[in-house]
């Protein structure tokens, strides 16, 4: 089937979805969580140990269903009010942070998408599908906010590109699908800043996807960033490789999880670069859950201010950065799955320890132990996750490759959180 015909193909059965649902009723659904913690960190800049408490991930998710082809979904993000000077996790960096995760944007995601069927190729049935908003772009692999960890991984800005205002375009063509998509390249540096619109369709990415078994997923792609960490465009550009392998499996309240993941980037024609191997897995039994994370990962050193140790200059320039370290690190995590108000509200105390090292990488002016006063890396978080409405879903993939309903179901009623 010719591009044509296959693009004529999804606009009349976009239109063939929408025109009954007129009669149908708008199906919507809600859903939220937070996570009160206690968070530790041993050997944070300038030495010593840090203790915090603060709220992580308090979300607000909507959905909505206009008939069988048409969906959208608003995620709210209240971390710039309960986490403003951000969470304490060494290792942590970007948009203007280190050693602490920043808080995402109050609109964290607001996409609409439309799918549907638009023939067969060779007996094989293939589908499209158009999305558009503020959201997830189709690089790399999910959200760590929909993983099963409460931690960030140090690679965050490595293999997920977040919060972008994006149109993308999803092919499903049996076991494989194609995703494409064009955004604003700039990062935001607050929690109220919008994407700059002048700068939309800066940047791309593509995504190639298998499913060869249920619950196996692998997944390759590339993203072309314009300069994400200076907003007018000054900036070094990104060119960005991700290839991963997710496993997610779960009967009832028995469920294995796993993510073997790479990410590699390159700034400004090679002149900095830095990867990631990351493998993490969990398992579900009853009530039971316990998970397993490893990562090495490099990291650029950027300026710090004198005053607050834990924030770059913004905008970034290829001269702010004054090295490269690399963190090895290991996080355990256990959590005992509870619910009260007759199931409405899920409760799930937690416990999650990190330790590991970080390392200089060739040569430049920074050094780490001489900033944390050792090359240890220690961290433990003590809270609560309540959920209602459900766990929160997978992120990030809109349209035709979506991930199926059902899969969503008992990813949330299961192993998901």
């Amino acid at each position: 089937m010719s591009l044509t015909r296959s693009a004529c193909a999804l606009a009349v059965g976009l239109a063939a979805g929408v025109v009954p649902a007129a009669a149908q009723r708008l199906r919507g659904h809600a859903m939220g969580q937070a996570l009160p913690s206690v968070i530790t960190a041993g050997a944070v800049p300038g030495g010593g140990a840090l203790t915090e408490v603060t709220v992580l991930q308090p979300l607000l998710m909507g959905e909505l269903a206009y008939g069988p082809v048409l969906r959208g979904r608003m995620t709210l993000d209240f971390e710039g009010v309960t986490m403003p000077a951000g969470e304490l996790a060494l290792g942590g960096w970007g948009e203007g942070f280190v050693d602490r995760r920043h808080p995402h944007t109050y609109l964290h995601e607001a996409m609409v998408w439309g799918s549907a069927p638009v023939g067969s190729v060779a007996g094989v049935s293939m589908a499209g599908g158009l999305a558009a908003g503020k959201g997830i772009v189709p690089f790399g692999t999910d959200d760590p906010m929909s993983r099963p960890f409460v931690r960030f991984p140090v690679n965050h800005h490595l293999a997920q590109i977040v919060e972008r205002a994006e149109i993308a375009t999803g092919w499903r063509l049996g076991l494989a699908g194609l995703e494409g998509a064009v955004f604003n390249g700039d990062e935001p540096e607050t929690p109220d800043q919008w994407p700059s619109m002048s700068r939309f369709a800066d940047s791309w990415a593509a995504r190639v996807t298998l499913w060869p078994v249920r619950g196996l997923e692998i997944q390759g792609s590339f993203a072309a960033v314009n300069s994400p960490e200076h907003r007018g465009g000054a900036g070094l550009d990104q060119a960005k490789w991700s290839a991963s392998a997710r496993l997610q499996r779960v009967v009832g309240r028995t469920g294995i999880y796993g993510l073997l993941e790479w990410a590699r980037t390159e700034e400004g024609d090679n002149a900095f670069v830095f990867a990631s191997v990351l493998a993490e897995g969990s398992v579900l039994s009853g009530r039971h859950r316990i998970g397993y994370r490893v990562e090495r990962t490099g990291r650029p050193e950027e300026e710090r201010f004198f005053d607050n140790p834990y924030r770059s200059p913004r905008p970034l320039l290829d001269n702010s950065i004054v090295g490269q370290t690399r963190w090895t690190l290991h996080t355990v995590n256990y959590a005992l799955q509870l619910s009260l108000a007759h199931g409405k509200l899920g409760v799930q105390p937690f416990v999650e320890v990190t330790f590991g090292q970080v390392s200089d990488v060739g040569a430049g002016l920074f050094e780490a132990a001489a900033l944390y006063g050792t090359s240890d890396v220690r961290g433990l978080t003590l809270g609560m996750r309540l959920d209602f409405g459900g766990a929160m879903g997978r992120m990030g993939r809109y349209g035709a490759v979506a991930v199926p309903d059902e899969q969503v179901m008992a990813e949330r009623n299961g192993h998901n959180h």
